[in-house]
């Protein structure tokens, strides 16, 4: 069983786990599958399709567009919207209004345990890697890396975040590395993965 505030609008033909909580004002449209304990915020649209993991808190006035797969145990801040088509037009060429067979969709994958702070705009068809966290107000407009820190309009790498919520310290040339809380990684051209947990 989940929660339902009496405002929510939710569609029959979607799917949500046990201790959910869904808020004021929240549309949540078909076939749409949330897993367990989520928390949906004042004010958010999750459009048709999406998929939601368990364990995710998503902050008032989101915006999860079709297409949106997200991971389990995934932070979206207030204001975030996941975007799904890379040339938006109202219109085709001869003026008529575009129909959803007029565009092709992209699938946008937010992976275990990243974070996205209030504000963000992810362009569709990206990967946003497990772990990783994207500063307020970014836009982002290409692949992040699992643990990456990034940040700002186009955002950028600025360094990498541990499992633990602590930076991890880069030694040069290192091929291996240590967070304060012993996690250790291993450095793979720039891709970072866990040597042992």
């Amino acid at each position: 069983m989940f929660f339902k505030h009496q405002t929510a609008e939710i569609s029959t033909e979607a799917v949500i786990g046990k201790n959910t909580k869904i808020w004021h004002y929240v549309q949540i449209r078909e076939r749409s599958i949330i897993g367990e304990n989520c928390i949906i915020g004042k004010n958010v649209y999750i459009d048709f399709d999406v998929v939601i993991g368990s364990n995710c808190k998503i902050q008032n006035n989101c915006s999860i567009y079709h297409g949106a797969v997200i991971g389990n145990g995934v932070f979206i801040g207030p204001n975030v919207v996941i975007t799904n088509d890379k040339m938006p037009r109202a219109v085709n060429e001869d003026g008529t209004l575009k129909k959803s067979s007029d565009w092709k969709l992209t699938i946008t994958s937010i992976q275990k345990g990243a974070s996205i702070g209030s504000s963000s705009v992810i362009l569709p068809g990206l990967t946003i890697g497990q772990y990783s966290m994207i500063g307020a107000g970014s836009v982002v407009s290409k692949n992040v890396p699992d643990f990456a820190i990034v940040f700002g309009n186009p955002a950028n790498i600025h360094g990498y975040i541990c499992v633990c919520e602590k930076r991890i310290i880069f030694k040069k040339n290192s091929l291996t590395y240590k967070c304060r809380c012993g996690r250790m990684y291993n450095n793979n051209n720039g891709k970072l993965t866990f040597k042992h947990v």
